[in-house]
């Protein structure tokens, strides 16, 4: 379907308020997109629901990324971030999988591993590696929009040794 060159990964940072997204081409790897999608907290939940999925789509519909990477949380403290944090991966998961890209979950642990080579490295760390792995002039902003980036470039980093598995598991 995509040329080497051509492998795109779209990075989902989950969130109802702030959900941050990040394309990115394997070549270079390059920065194809990046921002965060924002719903008003005024709104009804299945209005913003609805706007972040439409978005969601948009996305996948312009970009065709041949894998989306969503961060795994796995613990929140306030179970209400929880809950939006849950519903947003929740369709990200579904409108990747709808699409049939592949579709692959990551930890922040995980994430900050492949970044930065330490599971515990704070934000800053992981923007500057992400700003040196994409060649950008600056640390990328918002923080939810970098985070969605490195996702993306996690992908990326451990998506070879993924594929080495599958193929001596016969899959």
């Amino acid at each position: 379907m995509f040329a080497a060159s051509q492998f795109r990964v779209l990075g989902i940072d989950p969130g109802l308020t702030r959900c941050g997204y990040a394309v990115v081409d394997r070549s270079g790897p390059t920065a194809m997109a990046m921002g965060v999608i924002r719903t008003p907290p005024s709104d009804a939940l299945p209005q913003r629901l609805a706007a972040l999925r439409k978005e969601l789509a948009s996305l996948i519909a312009e970009y065709q990324p041949h894998a989306v990477a969503v961060e795994h949380v796995f613990f929140q403290v306030n179970v209400r971030t929880a809950m939006s944090v849950g519903q947003a991966s929740g369709l990200a998961l579904a409108e990747a999988a709808t699409a049939g890209c592949e579709v692959a979950q990551y930890t922040p642990n995980e994430v900050k591993s492949a970044i930065a080579g330490w599971g515990g490295a704070p934000k800053e760390q992981v923007q500057k590696m992400v700003q040196a792995r994409l060649r950008l002039t600056r640390p990328p902003q918002p923080a939810d929009a970098a985070d969605a980036a490195a996702l993306a470039l996690c992908h990326l980093a451990t998506a070879p040794m993924r594929d080495r598995v599958r193929k001596a598991a016969g899959r």
